[in-house]
């Protein structure tokens, strides 16, 4: 690797050394920075060809350079012979200027090592083109390695040359003698241009006069580079020492042989013996082959054939073949314009670029490059040939890679850019704005294209806003979203509020409508519909395109219009706009149809939300009870008395609970928080709010007093029953509702309330009582003792049900005394009247044989309203309307429900109350 990068920087340096003794010392170093190595050319090749630039302009050039070490090896005045042929040359070349001869751009400047001169930018010469690469450097370029030459160019390439000799025939009465391909460069533009005076004679004679041409005789002892190339030599010249203009000729038909042929002369002349090669020449010319001439174009062979006849009369002349049909090319043509524009008006210019774009599809896109665009870029100076002229280069741009539009294009359209007349010229740019935003690098979009379409949507003429709102459309997803976001799409806007034409303002809408797609969701909702709200107009196709940017917002996957924005702003608008009196009935069919597209979907969307609401609201629903029914093993293992009663009335929405433990507050109250913390179904709400009727009728009616009753057989009875009654609970005592109690103040007294830690089922011989607000109480009098107090009106709050206590104990007398059945209609008036009429007669046990039956007017409780016991693990349900202080200080055996006997099953029975024989058993004991 280290040796052949030594072994490169020793040939860069090698060259470099060659080239910079040989030139740096000469004059032309002066104005001229001298580039690389790029071609040969000129007689014998002896030219080297560097690109360069002048110093003070940066003007492109190119350097012809000829070292004088290759010619070492001849005599001094051989030397001098060489060096005066090649500066008589280039001095013929620099005093002749015209479009057809290489322009000079500084004249021959000699020093110790070189001759320089400078000329307009050369890409070759036509002998590197037809592959004679001699004194080009090494490895040959690749560009002169693969150039081909297309029909056009060569065609039009000796038109040129035929061009160029007719000037020199004709115009100057000169005959150049060597006109060979070394002699032809191609400029930068691919141009051929004649060059390689060095053996040109004029006419001798006056310029009226007919033209006469002196010529030496050949000297074969000459060295070569003092000498024509012998193969492209007329054959009179070496035979007869004659010349004219025809000789010329004869070397333009062997050039073209060597066009078509890679470069190959027509013969091969033996330089050692030169006459009788040509000699032998002229009897091959006088019956020429068929197969020599095969490859030239048959529609130019036999002019080639004429041009190479041995008679030089028979020769066309320059002038002439400039005119054969064979140079009649469209493609010929249309370059050959180009090269006389320069004499051609604006009206003929004008009509010649119209019709070119039909043409440049059929020309090679390097010609098309290199020769016509820069010709069209010419006329950028001139304002008024700008519209004909951009159609065309814009045409050229589509055809070229980004880097050759960069490079060769843009720098001469982004004048242009910025010129606002006429106004043609922003129309067509517009016409072409993908391919300008497609290959014009960011930072130029950015501060020269985009500032034009700005110009242009506030240009004020309407017919430019008009254009350039259709256009944007097509272009719009070239454009980077911050600047549509920041600049275009407020001018667009503004174009449409501000203006006073009718069909700006609907463009204007139709623009929005059609880049919507390339706007996120956020700013259309929050910018682009806001805006048409704005809109001062009412007329039908501004409503119509209202009406559109609504839709396509609405229909659009990637937007959208959200349901509260719907509901909020965009169906009153629309339903506003959709009843004005502008609008016919297709249109306002239209409007009714997007509104109820939008109501469709706003409903749908809305009922989904809800219904998935509903859906998670009764799932947590459900886990709270869950959690409610179903609590921690440590919760049930630990509970403590106000929190386990609290928990109950929660899970069943009683306060029964509450209201006895706590005695200061009602049922109602407490149902109502518990139930306000779980939502409840419209089932739950209308029975409690019927239960909250019940309650409120309940204490609207006026307590009943004990003093009501005006028996007189009972009122001394009342203090028999009432002490009776309490001689006979000792026989309580004997009662075990559940294995734990617990002691909790109460008003009256202190009484043992009982909850059960697990049930008893089956023959148990206990029963479990209860008063219809606390939970199943035990009665004891051991250590504890219980305190109870007459009933008085205060006591009961207004209770409804039951207001005294009977005197059982007249009641067993009574049925001691005599087998007839007790008369109880007194106590009859105690009862509530919400229950049906039932009298004490009717209530009187009736004995059975083996077991005791049931009480009647318990069952007719029973069935009164649904049993309020659970088993013996759940708590009885609330009683509405039932007042707290009712509590302990009445008879817990006037609640009917406490008497219910607890079924085994874990749900509640609803049905008829049924007793089990160990109550039947109690209730003897206590009744005697």
């Amino acid at each position: 690797m280290e040796s052949m990068l030594n072994k490169l920087k020793s040939t860069v340096t090698k060259v470099t050394a060659d080239m910079t003794s040989a030139i740096m010392g000469n004059p032309v170093t002066r104005e001229f920075e001298v580039g690389r190595h790029i071609a040969s050319g000129g007689p014998g090749m002896s030219w080297r060809i560097y690109n360069g630039t002048k110093k003070s302009t940066k003007q492109e050039v190119a350097v012809f350079v000829f070292d004088k070490k290759i010619i070492d090896r001849y005599q001094k005045f051989e030397k001098d012979q060489i060096i005066d042929s090649l500066k008589k040359g280039v001095q013929q070349l620099t005093r002749l200027r015209h479009p057809r001869l290489l322009t000079v751009q500084h004249p021959l400047e000699e020093s110790r090592d070189c001759l320089a001169f400078c000329t307009e930018p050369v890409f070759a010469s036509l002998a590197n083109v037809l592959g004679q690469w001699d004194n080009l450097p090494s490895p040959v370029p690749t560009d002169i390695k693969e150039y081909k030459l297309y029909d056009v160019e060569t065609k039009y390439g000796l038109m040129q040359v035929s061009e160029g000799l007719s000037f020199l025939h004709s115009g100057v009465k000169m005959v150049h003698r060597n006109l060979c391909p070394e002699n032809i460069i191609l400029n930068k533009s691919g141009a051929w241009k004649i060059m390689g005076f060095d053996f040109s004679i004029s006419s001798s004679n006056s310029s009226d006069a007919e033209p006469k041409y002196v010529c030496k005789e050949w000297d074969p002892n000459l060295p070569p580079l003092c000498l024509p190339n012998p193969e492209y030599v007329a054959p009179e010249y070496i035979l007869s020492v004659s010349c004219d203009v025809s000789s010329d000729m004869y070397s333009l038909g062997v050039l073209i042989h060597a066009v078509f042929n890679e470069g190959k002369p027509v013969f091969q002349v033996n330089k050692q013996d030169i006459f009788k090669s040509f000699s032998r020449q002229l009897d091959q010319l006088s019956h020429l082959s068929p197969g020599v001439l095969s490859q030239i174009p048959e529609e130019v062979r036999e002019h080639v054939k004429m041009l190479l006849s041995v008679t030089s009369n028979v020769r066309p002349d320059a002038d002439q073949m400039t005119k054969i049909p064979f140079f009649d090319d469209v493609g010929a043509m249309t370059l050959q314009y180009f090269d006389s524009l320069f004499q051609r008006d604006n009206l003929q210019k004008s009509q010649f670029y119209k019709g070119l774009p039909k043409v440049l599809p059929k020309l090679p896109k390097r010609v098309v490059i290199y020769r016509i665009l820069p010709a069209l870029t010419s006329e950028f100076v001139n304002p008024d040939m700008v519209p004909f002229v951009l159609p065309n280069v814009l045409l050229i741009a589509e055809e070229c890679t980004k880097e050759e539009y960069v490079r060769l294009v843009l720098p001469d359209l982004t004048p242009v850019f910025k010129q606002q007349e006429p106004v043609q010229i922003l129309l067509i740019f517009l016409q072409k704005m993908d391919l300008l935003l497609t290959k014009t690098p960011p930072e130029d979009i950015k501060n020269s294209v985009l500032p034009m379409v700005y110009r242009a949507v506030e240009a004020p003429s309407i017919q430019i806003q008009e254009l350039c709102l259709n256009i944007i459309p097509t272009f719009a997803n070239l454009i980077e979203y911050p600047s549509m976001k920041n600049a275009l799409i407020p001018r667009i806007k503004s174009a449409c509020l501000q203006t006073s034409s009718l069909a700006v303002r609907v463009n204007s809408l139709v623009c929005l409508g059609k880049i919507l797609e390339y706007l996120d969701k956020w700013f259309v909702i929050d910018e682009i519909l806001p805006f048409l709200q704005q809109i001062p107009s009412r007329e039908p196709a501004v409503l119509m395109g209202i009406l559109g940017i609504y839709k396509c917002t609405f229909t659009h996957k990637k937007l959208g219009i959200p349901k509260e924005h719907l509901a909020g702003k965009s169906l009153p608008h629309l339903v506003s706009l959709s009843i004005d009196n502008n609008l016919n009935l297709n249109q306002f069919n239209s409007f009714m149809a997007v509104i109820k597209d939008m109501l469709s979907r706003m409903e749908v969307e809305h009922k989904t939300k809800l219904e998935q609401l509903h859906i998670m609201q009764e799932q947590q629903r459900s886990l709270n009870i869950t959690n409610q029914m179903n609590p921690s093993e440590e919760t049930k293992n630990t509970p403590s008395p106000a929190t386990k009663v609290r928990d109950i009335d929660e899970i069943f929405g009683g306060s029964s609970g509450s209201a006895g433990v706590n005695g200061n507050q009602n049922g109602s109250s407490s149902t109502v928080s518990q139930l306000s913390r779980v939502s409840l179904t419209l089932e739950e709400k209308q029975r409690l709010a019927k239960e909250q009727e019940q309650a409120a009728k309940l204490r609207s009616q006026q307590p009943l007093a004990p003093q009501s009753v005006k028996s007189a057989t009972t009122t001394p009875q009342a203090k028999d029953l009432t002490s009776s009654l309490l001689n006979n609970m000792t026989s309580l005592n004997n009662l075990s509702l559940t294995s734990g109690t617990r002691t909790m103040p109460m008003q009256g007294g202190t009484i043992s309330s009982t909850f059960p830690a697990a049930p008893t089922m089956g023959g148990m011989g206990t029963m479990g009582v209860s008063n219809g607000f606390n939970s199943p109480m035990g009665f004891q009098t051991g250590s504890m003792g219980m305190g109870m107090r007459p009933a008085t009106p205060g006591l009961y709050g207004g209770m409804a049900t039951t207001t005294s206590a009977p005197n059982f104990s007249a009641l067993t007398q009574n049925q001691n005394q005599s087998g007839k059945p007790p008369d109880m209609s007194a106590l009859d008036s105690l009862f509530s009247s919400s229950k049906p009429k039932v009298s004490l007669n009717q209530m009187a046990p009736k004995p059975a044989q083996g077991t005791t039956a049931p009480a009647p007017w318990l069952s007719q409780f029973g069935t009164g309203q649904p049993s309020q016991t659970a088993p013996i693990q759940a708590t009885p349900m609330a009683m509405p309307g039932v007042q707290g202080g009712f509590g302990m200080q009445a008879n817990p055996f006037f609640n009917p429900q406490n008497f219910s006997q607890p079924v085994a099953s874990s749900t509640m029975n609803t049905g008829t109350m049924k007793q089990s024989a160990s109550v039947n058993n109690d209730f003897k004991d206590l009744f005697g």
